[in-house]
C-alpha cells in the first residue's frame, strides 16, 4: 500500500470525533504534533518484513480450479500437489486443506469472493509439519462463507452436497474437508472449528473429526473468526489415521499465542489398548436438543450399550446448564468474529503472530462488497454490530465468564468419568435449501446444527465426532468429550467402537 499523509480536513474531522480543542483546534498546530507519529508509520511503510518462507523446501505451482466433472460434489476449490519430504509418519499420503488455512503460493478464499485472487506468501505451521512429516497436499478443501456457517451452502463456488446423497447438507464449515474424505478422494483433510466446524460436518458425512484441546495445534497462519475459540483438528476416515494426523499437527510451534502449557502425547498409543476401567458418562441434556431426532439419540445409546459391553462403565449424568450454553457463550462468537474479522481486517489485533498484512489490506474494503457476504455473515453482523453499539463489551464479557462456569460444571462430571458422551448433532444432514429459499431462511439455516458442539469450543475440552450407524441411509455421529489433554482417553473409546462396529459404526 501507499502511505499518504492525512489532509487538513481528515485532521480536523478526527480531531473533532475524539474531542482535541488545543490552540483553539488550529489545524497547524495538529499537523505539527501528529508529523512524528506520520514519519514512524511511514518508516515503517518501507521495511519488509523477513517472513517464513516455505517454497524453496517444498516446490509447487498455483494448481487449478477443478471442473465440475472432477467436482462432482463441489467439495474442492482448488487441486495442486505440493509433495513434501522423502519419507515420515506420512509418507505417501494425500491430505486436503481446508480453504481458510495458508499454503504459499496457492489462491485462498475463505469461501468469499473478496479475497478472489489472493495468494499466501508463507505455509501456516500445520502446513510446515505434514509436509515435514512426508504427507502430499493435493488441494484446498471448499469452506463456507468466512467459516460462518455449520450448514454447507454459503460457499461463494456453490453448495457442497453430501457424497452419501446429493441435495444434502456436509455440514460446515469444514465442509468440503467432510466431503472429500467420505467420497474416499482422500483419507485425511485438515479442518478448523469455532463453533463445531469440524465436528459437524464429520457427522453429517459419516467421519472421524478431531476438536483436540484449545491450543494442542497451532494456529498460526490460518484465518481466524475469534481467537479464544479458532481451532484445528484432523478429519479422516478411520480412527487410526486421526490420531496419526494429530501426532504430527500437535505441539507447541512458539508462535501462536492461543498456546500454553501445551502437553503432547502419542496419541497412537492409544489405539487397541480396549476399555476396561474406562468410565463413560452419558449427558441427558446432549439428546434434549431442539429438533433432536429419536432414531439417532437411539444410536447414540446403542453405541453407549455396546461401549459398557466392550469393558466401559457407563452411567448417565446431568447438567442443565448445557442446554443454556449456545445463549450464554454467543456473543463470544457474535461480538468476536466483528472484531477480528470486520473491524480489524480479517486477522484482528492484540497477538504475537505472524500478520498477512497484504491480505489485511485486501479485506478491508469489505464494507463496500457486502453482498459477497452470505446471509448469515449479514444477520450476525447487523445484530452484533447493534448490541455492541447499545452495550460495549458488557455481554462479551459476562459470556466469557459465563464459559468459566460452564468449564468448571464439565470439569465437575470429569471428577466421575472420563469420557462424556453425546449426539454431536441434533439431527442428520438436512437437505440444502432451495433456490428460491428467503433470506431468513437461508441464515437461521447455518446455524441448528451447533448446540451441542459449540460450548466445547468456549470451554477447550477435546471433543471428537464418530460415526455410530445410520438414520434413514445418512450418516449419524456421536460425540466424545474428554478433560484437557486427554485426547488418549476419546481415541481409546473411538478406536474400539470402530474395531467391533467397522468405520461407519453401525450396530452388528
Amino acid at each position: 500500500m501507499t502511505f499518504d499523509n492525512p489532509t487538513a480536513d481528515e485532521l480536523k474531522h478526527a480531531a473533532c470525533e475524539f474531542g482535541w480543542t488545543g490552540a483553539g483546534g488550529d489545524t497547524d498546530e495538529l499537523q505539527r504534533l501528529v508529523r512524528p507519529t506520520l514519519e514512524a508509520y511511514r518508516l515503517l511503510d518501507a521495511y519488509v518484513s523477513d517472513l517464513p518462507q516455505a517454497l524453496q523446501r517444498y516446490p509447487r505451482d498455483a494448481g487449478y480450479a477443478p471442473s465440475p466433472a472432477e467436482n462432482p460434489h463441489g467439495a474442492w476449490c482448488r487441486r495442486v500437489e505440493v509433495r513434501g519430504a522423502g519419507e515420515g509418519p506420512l509418507s505417501g499420503r494425500q491430505v486436503a486443506l481446508k480453504d481458510n488455512i495458508f499454503l504459499a503460493g496457492v489462491p485462498l478464499a475463505n469461501g468469499n469472493s473478496l479475497l478472489d485472487g489472493y495468494t499466501p506468501t508463507f505455509d501456516a505451521t500445520v502446513v510446515t509439519r505434514l509436509l515435514d512429516a512426508g504427507a502430499s497436499i493435493v488441494g484446498k478443501a471448499t469452506c463456507e462463507n468466512l467459516c460462518f456457517s455449520g450448514n454447507s451452502f454459503t460457499a461463494n463456488t456453490g453448495p457442497v452436497h453430501n457424497p452419501h446423497r446429493r441435495g444434502y447438507s456436509a455440514g460446515g464449515s469444514s465442509s468440503g474437508c467432510a466431503a472429500v474424505v467420505a467420497a474416499g478422494d482422500v483419507p485425511m483433510a485438515v479442518g478448523a472449528d469455532q463453533g463445531g466446524s469440524v465436528r459437524i460436518p464429520a457427522a453429517l458425512c459419516g467421519i472421524h473429526g478431531m476438536k483436540p484441546t484449545y491450543g494442542l495445534v497451532p494456529y498460526t497462519g490460518v484465518l481466524p473468526i475469534e481467537p479464544t475459540i479458532d481451532h484445528l483438528g484432523p478429519m479422516t476416515a478411520t480412527v487410526a489415521d486421526n490420531a496419526l494426523l494429530l501426532e504430527v499437527l500437535a505441539g507447541d510451534d512458539g508462535i501462536d499465542p492461543r498456546q500454553r502449557n501445551v502437553r503432547v502425547q502419542r496419541y497412537t498409543q492409544a489405539l487397541g489398548q480396549g476399555l476396561q476401567g474406562l468410565r463413560v458418562g452419558v449427558l441427558a441434556e446432549g439428546f434434549a436438543q431442539p429438533g433432536a431426532c429419536a432414531q439417532l439419540n437411539a444410536l447414540v445409546r446403542r453405541a453407549a450399550a455396546a461401549m459398557q459391553k466392550l469393558g466401559a462403565s457407563v452411567e448417565d449424568v446431568t447438567m442443565p446448564l448445557h442446554l443454556l450454553a449456545p445463549a450464554l457463550c454467543r456473543p463470544i462468537l457474535v461480538e468476536g468474529s466483528i472484531r477480528t474479522m470486520f473491524r480489524d481486517d480479517a486477522f484482528g489485533t492484540g497477538r504475537h503472530d505472524i500478520y498477512p498484512v497484504d491480505l489485511m489490506d485486501r479485506f478491508r474494503g469489505w464494507s463496500t462488497h457486502t453482498q459477497a457476504l452470505s446471509e448469515s455473515v449479514r444477520i450476525n453482523l447487523i445484530a452484533g454490530s447493534f448490541l455492541m453499539a447499545r452495550h460495549g463489551a458488557y455481554f462479551y464479557g459476562k459470556a466469557m465468564n459465563a464459559g468459566r462456569d460452564l468449564r468448571r460444571k464439565y470439569d465437575e462430571i470429569f471428577s466421575r468419568v472420563d469420557v462424556i458422551l453425546m449426539p454431536t448433532t441434533p439431527a442428520t444432514a438436512p437437505q440444502l435449501p432451495r433456490e428460491s429459499a428467503s433470506p431468513a431462511e437461508l441464515a437461521l439455516a447455518a446455524w441448528g446444527m451447533t448446540p451441542n458442539t459449540f460450548p466445547f469450543n468456549v470451554t477447550g475440552h477435546p471433543a471428537m465426532s464418530v460415526p455410530c450407524g445410520r438414520v434413514d441411509g445418512m450418516p449419524a455421529g456421536m460425540m466424545l468429550v474428554a478433560r484437557h489433554h486427554d485426547e488418549v482417553s476419546i481415541y481409546r473409546l473411538a478406536h474400539a467402537y470402530e474395531q467391533a462396529h467397522g468405520p461407519d459404526g453401525t450396530p452388528h
